[in-house]
């Protein structure tokens, strides 16, 4: 009897550990009439010459951020900005075979015998920090990351 209420206990606890972490991040679909007026300025100019998908507004550690999806010339790119308009962070798409040499061979290394299906340049507040690929593994998909060099990274972007 005392197993099953400890049970219930770590369930309950296991429940609310994770609805709490789904709070931390979470994102919502939004109208570009819903963005603030300097957010919206600067997804103007962002989606210059770009198909918008759809704009975000997300909760990040606590801080509120707001995201416009876009196709570019036939590959997507994200970018991210505080509420005063700034950008964050860029995520844009980019051929595997469009990388320098050193960074390809990282992603492949990181990747092992996993098939790497796309991947990302990460740009933030201007500077190139890291690519992103997403990878199928025996299928189960993951996502890795190297640096602008193709060297793992001390931390994850």
């Amino acid at each position: 009897m005392k197993r099953n209420k400890i049970g219930a206990l770590s369930l309950a606890l296991t429940v609310s550990l994770l609805f709490a972490v789904s709070l931390l991040a979470q994102e919502k679909r939004i109208q570009k009439s819903d963005l603030p007026a300097a957010v919206q300025k600067t997804a103007d100019e962002q989606s210059k010459g770009a198909t918008v998908k759809g704009y975000n507004k997300e909760i990040e550690n606590g801080k509120v951020e707001y995201e416009v999806e876009l196709t570019v010339n036939g590959h997507s790119k994200d970018v991210s900005m505080d509420p005063q308009g700034n950008v964050l962070e860029v995520e844009e798409e980019v051929a595997l075979n469009s990388l320098p040499s050193a960074v390809s061979e990282g992603l492949r290394q990181k990747a092992g015998k996993g098939t790497i299906h796309k991947v990302e340049s990460l740009t933030k507040h201007g500077t190139l920090v890291a690519y992103e690929a997403q990878v199928l593994t025996a299928g189960k998909r993951s996502e890795i990351q190297v640096g602008p060099d193709g060297k793992p990274l001390d931390h994850q972007e």
